[in-house]
């Protein structure tokens, strides 16, 4: 698998080993309770691999530094301590972390605090017109490997054609597949795509998103796949993918499988497809042998901290 060259920036509170920066804690960034429209949320995510011969590992599960998110504090640790690289790649604003792993056991830890806010956005927002989209919007129009809108096109023009444009046909979109796919663990695998979803009627989360995203690109609407962390009312806790689509010139955010509002879905990574969003890539003998992205609703704003969740961990574990 090839990866682009991406810029890289500065991290918080970064240190030096060996020319790796090395995160540190975050510093908090602005205290107290949040502001009214906010939701606060706490994130306690491990991953444990079993790797035998040394491997290439490429992550995305840093909360992206993005509008309608403000992150509080975060924290990194590896165990055993390696160096490890991080950036923020230029393109998409997803924060890439990379190791080289040894033959062993090893985990990863991230916690960070989120502020999330969600903008109103007035039902008869339009749709932009072809001729008006950004240059750096365009390509979310074009058909991908998982997302085939040019096979989709005759049944999205069927199924909604007739809807108002803008975003009211970018929720009718949304509500269909809702309504009409089955949310069914093991009915899809990676390769499965909108097209085998839509005659399938079952999936799971990146299958909704992707069918839905594959749906707008077939009506000329810019539409994308979003990953993150997300509160669930019941456990395990699990990586949420849902999507986004351009109206009246911002992307608005929609999770076509409503197991949770968008208030409380925190961005972890953008782009076309699961490929360009996987929390994990692995160049090498590896395997996941524990996943734990846990994310909730901070009971007190002021008081509470990243440690609250590992109650919630312990838990499950003893489920």
């Amino acid at each position: 698998m090839w990866m682009n060259e991406a810029k890289e920036s500065p991290m918080p509170d970064t240190t030096v080993r060996n020319n790796i920066p090395l995160i540190a804690p975050m510093a908090t960034r602005c205290g107290g309770q949040s502001a009214p429209g906010q939701t606060r949320i706490a994130i306690d995510s491990v991953l444990e691999y079993d790797v035998q011969a040394t491997s290439e590992f490429v992550f995305l599960i840093h909360v992206a530094d993005m509008p309608g998110q403000l992150l509080i504090e975060e924290s990194l640790v590896i165990e055993p301590r390696m160096p490890f690289r991080c950036y923020t790649d230029a393109a998409t604003g997803n924060r890439v972390l990379r190791l080289q792993a040894a033959a062993g056991s090893f985990k990863v830890v991230y916690r960070a605090i989120v502020d999330r806010t969600v903008e109103p956005m007035a039902p008869d927002t339009p749709e932009v017109a072809v001729h008006h989209i950004p240059a750096d919007v365009l390509h979310y129009l074009t058909p991908t490997r998982f997302c085939e809108s040019d096979e989709l096109s005759a049944q999205a023009q069927a199924l909604f054609s007739a809807c108002a444009p803008g975003l009211q046909r970018v929720q009718a979109i949304s509500d269909w597949v809702r309504n009409n796919i089955a949310y069914c663990i093991g009915s899809s695998d990676a390769s499965t795509s909108a097209a085998d979803v839509f005659t399938r009627r079952a999936g799971v989360c990146r299958d909704f998103a992707h069918l839905a995203i594959a749906l707008c690109k077939a009506l000329n609407i810019p539409a994308r796949m979003v990953s993150g962390y997300a509160v669930f009312a019941e456990p395990p806790p699990d990586f949420h993918a849902v999507f986004e689509a351009y109206v009246g010139g911002r992307w608005v955010m929609f999770d076509p499988t409503g197991m949770t509002p968008i208030e409380q879905v925190v961005r972890i990574a953008t782009g076309r497809d699961a490929k360009d969003v996987a929390f994990a890539t692995i160049f090498g003998p590896a395997r996941m042998t524990s996943m734990f992205p846990d994310a909730m609703l901070m009971r007190d704003m002021q008081t509470a901290s990243p440690q609250e969740p590992l109650a919630r961990q312990a838990e499950y574990a003893r489920a």
